[in-house]
């Protein structure tokens, strides 16, 4: 008598499952935090057995992991659209700005960032990730500010790399703002953040 074949899991209920616990994971991430949210909490928002996230997480960490690579790629298909943008670097930025600021400004989901932020200070493996995360970023806005249609094309490398932090803290530092400050709204950021960004985007003598 011949075995039964193992049952082979379609790849669409796969990726479907996995989005399943990927977004019960970051709802209990929200209310509780990372060390607050056991298996058992998850199991129960997302609907399924513990046994059952298993089979497509080995871990509460690789849940975090997955979480970090989603928020990248989203982080990536922005960059994109700067890069696919007809006009200059300076026109796609400023004109995708509003975009940057709404997605650091959501309390909802980049409080799971702070959670993060606060594991990578006591998981050297989240720090990894996180770090790697960043690195891959810089590396998207390198290009992007170096390209043949920038006015930064250029630069000299230290300041490249300044002006790179610069911008991406002044990005960070939002969610920051909007937390200890609820009042405020996209549009009173931009009054100031836009032309901070056009100074950083050209050169300093044509900027002033």
């Amino acid at each position: 008598m011949k075995p039964k074949a193992k049952r082979q899991t379609d790849p669409a209920i796969a990726l479907a499952r996995r989005e399943q616990i990927l977004t019960a994971a970051a709802e209990c991430f929200r209310r509780k935090g990372y060390h607050g949210a056991g298996m058992a909490e998850i199991s129960k928002t997302a609907g399924m057995s513990a046994g059952h996230i298993y089979n497509y997480f080995e871990s509460k960490e690789a849940i975090i992991e997955s979480i970090i690579e989603k928020d990248m790629e989203e982080m990536f298909s922005i960059f994109q659209k700067f890069e696919d943008h007809p006009g200059d670097v300076l026109a796609a930025l400023l004109d995708g700005l509003n975009i940057g600021v709404q997605r650091h400004m959501d309390t909802g989901s980049c409080v799971i960032d702070l959670d993060m932020m606060a594991e990578a200070g006591r998981n050297i493996k989240v720090a990894t990730l996180l770090r790697e995360t960043d690195i891959q970023a810089r590396g998207r806005m390198r290009q992007l500010l170096t390209s043949e249609r920038s006015a930064l094309k250029d630069i000299d490398e230290r300041e490249l790399e300044s002006r790179i932090n610069v911008i991406f803290s002044m990005m960070a530092g939002l969610l920051l703002r909007k937390l200890l400050y609820p009042e405020l709204t996209e549009e009173t950021v931009l009054i100031a953040l836009r032309p901070a960004m056009k100074t950083l985007l050209m050169p300093f003598d044509k900027a002033q």
